[in-house]
C-alpha cells in the first residue's frame, strides 16, 4: 500500500473506499457501531476511538465534516497527533464562516464554523506545522447567506434544491474557487504536518 491513513468520523464510508481504491490501507473509527459493522463487513479495520490505534502507526489522518461536531477541537486534534509517524499529516475539511451559521448547522450538530485563520490556529495550538490552507465552494457562500437571509425554514433544506446545485451549481463553483478560493467559500481545508 501507499501508506496507512485513519478516516476518522468514516460515517459509512465513502472516502474510505475512495482511498482504499487508489491504494492505500484505510483504518476506519466512527462511534456509531452501525457503521463500524458495515465497514468491517468490507474487510476495514474499524475503531470506536483511538485507543486502539498504536502511536506512530499512521501517514495520514483525514477529517470531513467532521471537526465542527466536536466541542473541543484543539484537544481532538491533540490525541490525533502522536498517532501519526514524524512527518505525517492530517487532513481536514469544515464549514467556514460563523457568518454562515444557522439552525441547520445547529440541527445537525455543529459546535462553530471556520476561517483559514482559525482552522490554522486550531491545528497550530495541537502541535502541527500548517501547510496549505483554502476555501471552497465559493458559489456555496453565496447560496448560503441567501438561505440565511431569506429565513433558514428551522434547518431544513428540499432535496430537489440540493441535486440541482450539486448538478448546476457546483461544477461552476468549483471553476471559480480556482480565482476567489483564497478568500472565500463555504468550506475551508487545512493541511497539518507532524514535526519529528
Amino acid at each position: 500500500p501507499q501508506g496507512t491513513l485513519l478516516d476518522f468520523g468514516a460515517g459509512r464510508g465513502t472516502f474510505s473506499r475512495l482511498m482504499r481504491a487508489r491504494g492505500y490501507r484505510v483504518d476506519c473509527l466512527d462511534i456509531d457501531a452501525r457503521y463500524r459493522d458495515l465497514l468491517a463487513a468490507e474487510g476495514f479495520a474499524t475503531h470506536a476511538g483511538l485507543e486502539g490505534v498504536p502511536d506512530a502507526s499512521l501517514d495520514g489522518v483525514y477529517l470531513l465534516n467532521v471537526l465542527e461536531h466536536i466541542e473541543h477541537d484543539v484537544d481532538a486534534l491533540g490525541t490525533l497527533r502522536p498517532k501519526l509517524r514524524p512527518g505525517g499529516r492530517i487532513f481536514i475539511y469544515v464549514p467556514a464562516f460563523q457568518l454562515l451559521y444557522s439552525s441547520m448547522d445547529r440541527a445537525i450538530g455543529h459546535h462553530r464554523r471556520y476561517t483559514k485563520q482559525r482552522l490554522a490556529r486550531a491545528l497550530a495550538a495541537a502541535g502541527f506545522a500548517v501547510s496549505a490552507r483554502r476555501y471552497h465552494d465559493s458559489l456555496g457562500f453565496l447560496a448560503a447567506l441567501l438561505y440565511k437571509a431569506v429565513g433558514d425554514r428551522g434547518g431544513r433544506i428540499d432535496p430537489a434544491q440540493i441535486a440541482f446545485y450539486d448538478r448546476v451549481v457546483f461544477p461552476v463553483s468549483r471553476t471559480l474557487d480556482a480565482v476567489v478560493g483564497a478568500w472565500f467559500g463555504k468550506n475551508v481545508s487545512a493541511v497539518g504536518t507532524r514535526a519529528s
